[in-house]
């Protein structure tokens, strides 16, 4: 009487067809994922830069009170979230200009505020010396890695 079934050839055969398409999925998905967290360091960096921008606009149409030996840039982060008292409005109601910081999506460490996980560039500041001042003229990420662009997260 013939017997069916797979023989341990063909199944030894399957499970390596299979491993090999598995094999070639996962380099997909890690870039993917890499590609997932460069749209967010992107969207976050242009929010942020968009805030700063509107904090200095802000400061000159006399919105923001500013002392005579200040840039007109946020004195941190943090204000742009918590937001600055209004000088043209009678009440001094608050301006905000973000809802919240978001994070570096290539910060690892979960611990540190949002605030923190970012570069701090000031209005002094040199371009091909990032350094942080008395304010924040612009941010970067502080991951040494590179985008699948080949253009270095810092440079963004």
């Amino acid at each position: 009487m013939a017997q069916r079934g797979f023989t341990f050839i063909e199944l030894v055969i399957v499970v390596a067809i299979v491993a090999i398409l598995v094999a070639g999925l996962i380099p997909l998905g890690e870039v993917a994922s890499q590609r997932a967290k460069e749209q967010d360091l992107h969207a976050a960096l242009r929010d942020i830069r968009t805030a700063i921008d509107a904090y200095k606009q802000a400061t000159e149409d006399g919105r923001v009170a500013r002392k005579a030996d200040e840039t007109g840039y946020p004195p941190s982060l943090d204000v742009l979230a918590a937001g600055v008292a209004n000088e043209k409005d009678v009440e001094k109601r608050k301006i905000y200009f973000l809802r919240r910081i978001p994070r570096d999506p290539f910060f690892s460490d979960a611990e540190v505020p949002a605030a923190k996980t970012w570069g701090l560039r000031s209005y002094e500041s040199p371009p091909d010396n990032l350094q942080e001042g008395k304010d924040v003229f612009d941010v970067y990420s502080q991951s040494n890695g590179k985008g699948l662009n080949g253009v270095p997260y810092k440079q963004w």
